[in-house]
This record gives structure tokens, sequence and C-alpha cells, in this order.
């Protein structure tokens, strides 16, 4: 009868699932692992705490795989889609500019994506080529990218706080062929020379006088897009497709320079489309979106939202705590969308939907590149997301264990990696099938930075899986001055000309000099483990203090009030 039981749940599980036009290898892997799951009493268990979960991510994922599915069938782009998406809402608001109340409907955003393709093709740049993108948030930088789309041109969106090397390098590792950059970066532009090896056309937008573009030798790109056509052009020869480059969006760069991360348009449509169904979205909410649009959250998961499902868009130039909620009111926001610590700024989980009325919030884990997004879709408080313990092959991720030490994987006596036990921490994993829209990887514009997430054997032999990002936040800096020269002032004034402020170091170690292993490699690990315990080295070491805006030489005392929380990092 147990066995009769297990053969019928998974025949039930297999006809549900070719139902809902899930393949049938992913079906047979389903009613498979039905099928041995329902041999144990602990699978029930399991199955009743976890199936409204479980039931709610295969629907959303089978929903996005299916729209996947049929946009690569017809040939579409994101281009494409936003077109359907216009003629469904050609007058409603698809953008609204916080910062001068302007509305852009969807025909206006349509029109000047066009204003912009024209403006492209006259420039002489074909399919291919990359223009980089420097300005602050605006409904422009999306009609820009959009329209730069439209005939095939890549963007390089790059962050708006990045100053000399680190800037150049953006630019430069994405090959672009010219610059788009805000008034308000005309300064910034101005610090940075590029090489002539890499010949690059400077446009400016926004309000600048003509000294200023004759100093930085740049064009006013305003007057071009308002006297360029606003029909739409063909598509460009060859059409891209699903798994053609869309644009660039760059990793944070904080554990050493930012790295272009390819977006291609598959990768623009499922995350978008994952973030609308996972989060229960409606085409008549309106999304307040403070992040910046160089970045996913803000470009994609919350400007994708217009593009694609035609909600309307609020966009804030930089995010303020003290104007969030005034904001939201202003414009009638249903939908807010924050990041990382945003929400610690505002208030704490619990407390912040109690004393705002929140009914809602749906956090997520990912990176623009990454191929293993989860997502919290039942509300459970403090996680990020889950994945199946019923059927975890429908979306083959997995936490394996590292050596801290190290952070090299561990490997079993068959040479795989080892799948973390409940409540253990470990790296998040995804494997890697290029076929597939929601496994692939696409990497980076350089491809040894490609290669370098990228690890084999991991489920089983000779597959490949994607190494989650494990930067980290509060980064130390170990200087060796042997002379004893180094001055704290100085090398602060350095970085905060050159580096973003989540990209300075929060700690110095500096020591007369910096001990290495027989091998001459930097002993990290030592250091790692000392972190900033004052106790523990004779070395000096210094403490970013960021309501002084100085290095503090750091003491017990100080060190006592970071691991208390009582002071900020």
């Amino acid at each position: 009868m147990h066995n009769a039981a297990s053969v019928s749940a998974s025949l039930g599980s297999l006809g549900l699932l070719r139902l809902v036009g899930v393949s049938w290898s992913w079906s047979l892997v389903a009613g498979l692992g039905v099928y041995l799951g329902t041999r144990s009493w602990k699978y029930f268990y399991i199955a009743a705490l976890t199936a409204k979960r479980d039931l709610t991510g295969l629907y959303v994922l089978i929903r996005v795989r299916l729209a996947l599915w049929r946009y690569m069938r017809n040939g579409s782009n994101i281009p494409s889609i936003f077109a359907q998406t216009v003629k469904r809402h050609p007058n409603k608001p698809a953008l609204i500019y916080e910062a001068t109340g302007e509305t852009w409907t969807f025909t206006q955003l349509d029109e000047l994506s066009n204003a912009v393709a024209h403006w492209a093709r006259d420039q002489g740049w074909v399919s291919g080529d990359v223009v980089a993108l420097f300005m602050e948030s605006r409904p422009l930088q999306v009609a820009l990218w959009l329209g730069l789309a439209k005939v095939g041109v890549e963007a390089a969106l790059i962050n708006f706080s990045l100053r000399c090397e680190p800037l150049l390098h953006c630019v430069g590792v994405s090959g672009s062929r010219a610059i788009v950059f805000g008034s308000e970066l005309a300064d910034a532009m101005s610090e940075v020379a590029f090489p002539s090896s890499q010949p690059m056309v400077r446009f400016c937008t926004g309000d600048v006088s003509e000294d200023v573009l004759s100093d930085l030798s740049a064009q006013h790109l305003d007057p071009l897009l308002a006297s360029a056509s606003k029909h739409p052009l063909p598509p460009c020869n060859p059409p891209k497709g699903m798994n053609d480059r869309l644009f660039y969006i760059y990793t944070s760069g904080t554990t050493g320079l930012p790295k272009a991360a390819i977006v291609v348009h598959s990768r623009y449509y499922r995350i978008a489309a994952f973030g609308y169904f996972a989060f229960r979205m409606r085409p008549d909410d309106i999304l307040y979106d403070c992040l910046p649009l160089y970045h996913s959250a803000g470009n994609i998961i919350g400007v994708g939202q217009c593009l694609i499902q035609g909600l309307t868009v609020v966009v804030k130039r930089k995010f303020s705590a003290s104007r969030f909620w005034e904001d939201c009111i202003k414009y009638n926001c249903t939908v807010v969308q924050y990041i990382g610590e945003i929400c610690r700024y505002l208030l704490v989980w619990e407390a912040f939907t109690e004393r705002f009325r929140i009914a809602q919030i749906g956090e997520f884990y990912g990176a623009t590149e990454c191929n293993c997004s989860i997502a919290n879709m039942d509300g459970k408080v403090g996680a990020c997301g889950f994945n199946s313990r019923i059927l975890p092959n429908v979306y083959p991720i997995r936490l394996v264990s590292v050596d801290e030490d190290t952070m090299e994987l561990v490997r079993d006596s068959r040479g795989l990696c080892v799948p973390c036990r409940p409540g253990e921490p470990g790296l998040l994993v995804g494997r890697i099938n290029q076929q597939d829209p929601l496994r692939r990887f696409d990497g980076y514009a350089n491809q040894d930075a490609t290669k370098k997430k990228i690890a084999h054997n991991v489920f089983k032999k000779n597959d490949t899986a994607y190494l989650s990002d494990v930067e980290g936040k509060a980064g130390m800096a170990a200087i060796a001055d042997p002379s004893e020269s180094f001055d704290c002032n100085s090398f602060l004034q350095s970085i905060q000309r050159a580096l973003p402020s989540y990209a300075r170091p929060v700690f110095l170690r500096i020591s007369p000099h910096v001990d290495t292993t027989g091998t001459f490699k930097i002993q990290k690990t030592r250091l790692q483990r000392e972190g900033f315990d004052p106790r523990l080295t004779t070395d000096q070491i210094y403490f970013l203090n960021p309501r002084a805006a100085r290095y503090e030489p750091m003491d017990e005392d100080l060190y006592n009030t970071i691991m208390e929380s009582r002071m900020s990092l």
C-alpha cells in the first residue's frame, strides 16, 4: 500500500507539472522526488510545513519560464516587450521624476528613446558598440539605455560615485566608444584623462555652460535629442534576441576594482518578472524607486516593472530617509523598494511593519550576474529566501561548505562539494546551464573574472556552478610602514577623492612589514583571525569614525563600543 501511494503521488505530480507546461525532464525529476520523498514520514512533515510556500514558488517559476519561452520563440527583446507595454498604456504615466515633478507617459518615454536611437545611429554606432552612461538617477537615463538598445548598442551603467582611477577603469573595461555624463558630474569628468588608445566622444546632459563643454571637449546632448526624429527605427541588423547583450552593470568594487557584469535581455526580463510575480504586484501599483539606476535593483527590479508590466515608477535622484514617507504620500506609492541597509535607516523589520502598517515585505537575495537568486515569498520574518526541500532539483541551487580560513570549497571523497547541514553557514551556488535562461551565467566583460566565479564538480562530476559574491562591507587595509611615516589624514583625503564611501577601508592596520608564507604569499588568514582587536597585536589599528569623519586609534574601549553595537560601522 505504501509503494502504491508513493507511485500515485509521483504520477499525480508528474501530470500536474506537465499540465502547467514544465518540460518532461523536469516533470520526471519532480515525480521521482515525490516518489522517493513519500517513502519517509519525515517527508510528510516537511511537506506540511513548506508545501504552500513551495507551490507559490513553483507557480512563479513556471510563469516566468513560460513567458521567457514565448519571447524567445518569437524573437523578442526588451525594446519589443516595451513596445507592447506602450500599446497597452499609451497615455498612462510611466516615469515620474521626483526632483522636478515631471511626468513622462509611456508614449513620451517611447518617443524619447526613439530620438536616442536616431541620435545613436547618426553617430555611426552599430550593434555591439558600447556607450557609457555616467549620471545621477533620472528618467532620461532609462530613455538613453533603452534607445541605445533599440539599435543594438549596449550601455555601460557607471556608478556616479566613482572618481579618478576606478572611473577610468569602468569606462575602459567596457570598451566604450563614447560617454554621456550629467552636468552635475562635470568636475568628476575633469579629473580623468582617457588614454589615446581609447578615443572617447563626450556628451553632456543637463544645465551646462559653453565654457564647461569646451573645457571637457563635450557636446551638449539635450538639443541633439530635441531635434532628432521621434519615429521608430527598424530593428537593428542582425536583430538582438533574448540571449544577446543588453547592457553592463558593475559590481560594487568593495574589495577591488568593479567588474562589468553582462546583462542579457532574458536576464533583465527574468529579474523584473520574478519580482513582479513573487511579490504579487499589480499593473495599477505605483512604485517608489529611490535606488540608483546604475544598479540592478533600481534599474531592473524597479524600472523593469514600468517597462515590462506597465507600472508607474517614481524615480528619486538620491535616497533620502527624511523625505522617504513624504514622497510616498505625495505620489500615492503602493510599493516601495529598498536594499541592504535602507530598511534599518527607517526602522527594523517587525517594528517597521507595525508602525507603518505594511501589508507585505518581500525580501530576496541575488546579484546582477548570478543564477541562484532566492526570494522570501511567504513573509517569514528575517528570511531572504528559500530552497525547496521537497523538490530541490526544480531549482538547482545549494549551500555548500567552505573552509572559513581559506574560503576554499570543502570536497568529499568523490571530489564533489559538501552540502551544508541545516543551520550551518555556507556558500550559495547555482548549477549552470547555458541553454536555460534561468540558469545561465553570462559573466563579465573580463573573461578572467568570469572564470573565477565558476566552480567545477559541484553537484556531480563534470558540472559547473556559479559561486555567489562573498565580498565584505567593513574592510581593513593592512599597510606596511617600515619608515613609520604613514599619515592617516593625508591617506583619508586621498581615498575620499578616489573611492566611493563604501569602498574605503573602515579599519587600518599599520605594520612595520607584511608577514608572508614560505612561498611569499601574504598571511591573510592570521590578519583575518585577529581582525581589529587591539589585544591580539602590537600593530597600530585605526577606525574610520563616520561621525567625526576621521581615522581614530583603536583601543579596548573603542573596540568594546563597536562590538556592543554602540558605534555604527
